[in-house]
């Protein structure tokens, strides 16, 4: 990778003004998809019965699907900005994009369909595709940026000037480096969601929240720091890369403190501050290469070859500096809305047709 202080002053600054757009798209994926991901892979951990887990259904009941939407934005977002990095990407890497595809279509089954019947066996089937629709996304994503942060292999296609393809197959994916990476942020979310439990939830599900975030948590740690410490032995980007694993260390630690003082905001804001600087290294890794690997590529894919015109830009940036404001104002407002805690009590014996969201 070439390092960012090296290369900015060649890139067309609204290029890079989009490049930060996208990245900011996906930190807010990852920060807000990333605690319901993580709540959803426990409904069948810390669920005892059925009201247990339409509590934990109903914790992220009204924002689940709006969450999805920064995924949808940032892949939008590429596809406007910089074509070529996204026709790479989606060409090259559609098995794990099919994937991940797979989950969110389980995950949306689960949630929109789990109270249509009130048989056991039905329910407990869709709980499980809400566990397994934000599992395979959750790991997809880390091994697919674990293989960003690496550089994808890519040359120009043949006869195809200005045409890359990525030249690494499937199985090549799933190194060591990026497999760790894919567990991590399995963890991380599984964390980042146990803290967001119990600070949604009170009684006794809150209880067994607790005593599950502070074991996950350490398993989190563990996995987060030797990936971070191996990304920037063998990745690095200079100083950068490691103050900004000393803070994600630091949230991850704080968060687990936080979780043995009881403070569950404090312990929220400790995972969302490590997942966001995390993601922020990962994208000082990938500019201005945009995570390929160029050195078997005659011209390289690069953030000045993947753009798309000064004029389409302009315009993009105009429209977001009109409605982006406006979508962080609602999505604001809607946590607002929904930002008291649930219990078993706040669910009826009885729900025949939906279930209610407190």
């Amino acid at each position: 990778m070439i390092h960012l202080l090296e290369s900015a002053p060649q890139v067309p600054v609204l290029a890079t003004v989009w490049f930060c757009l996208v990245a900011v798209l996906w930190l807010g994926y990852f920060f807000l998809e990333g605690f319901d991901y993580g709540v959803a892979m426990l409904i069948p951990v810390l669920g005892k019965n059925d009201k247990d887990k339409r509590v934990i259904v109903n914790t992220i009941g009204p924002v689940w699907d709006g969450n999805e939407v920064w995924l949808l934005t940032a892949g939008g977002a590429m596809f406007a900005a910089f074509p070529g990095w996204y026709a790479s990407l989606f060409s090259g890497l559609y098995l794990p994009l099919l994937l991940v595809l797979v989950g969110l279509i389980l995950r949306g089954v689960a949630f929109e369909y789990r109270s249509k019947h009130p048989d056991t066996r039905y329910r407990n089937m869709l709980d499980w595709f809400a566990t397994v629709g934000s599992f395979l996304p959750s790991l997809v994503f880390g091994v697919g940026f674990a293989n960003f942060v690496k550089g994808l292999p890519v040359q120009v296609a043949d006869g195809r000037q200005g045409v890359h393809v990525f030249t690494g197959g499937f199985w090549s994916l799933f190194s060591p480096f990026a497999l760790l990476g894919g567990v991590t942020l399995v963890v991380v979310f599984l964390f980042h969601g146990a803290i967001f439990l119990a600070l949604k939830t009170r009684g006794d599900i809150h209880t067994r929240t607790k005593a599950f975030a502070e074991k996950i948590g350490l398993v989190a740690i563990g996995a987060g720091g030797v990936w971070l410490l191996w990304s920037n032995l063998a990745y690095g980007i200079g100083v950068s890369g490691w103050i900004l694993l000393l803070v994600a260390a630091a949230g991850l630690g704080f968060a687990w403190f936080m979780v043995r003082q009881d403070s569950d905001g404090w312990a929220f804001v400790g995972t969302a501050v490590a997942i966001v600087v995390i993601a922020i290294g990962i994208f000082l890794s990938m500019y201005p290469d945009l995570g390929f690997d160029n050195s078997a590529a005659e011209t390289p894919l690069n953030i000045v070859t993947a753009s798309a015109s000064p004029t389409t830009l302009g315009i993009m940036t105009w429209a977001a500096g009109v409605f982006v404001p406006i979508v962080l104002a609602y999505q604001a407002w809607s946590y607002w809305v929904f930002r008291r805690r649930l219990s078993t009590k706040n669910i009826p014996d009885d729900v025949k047709h939906a279930e209610p969201v407190a």
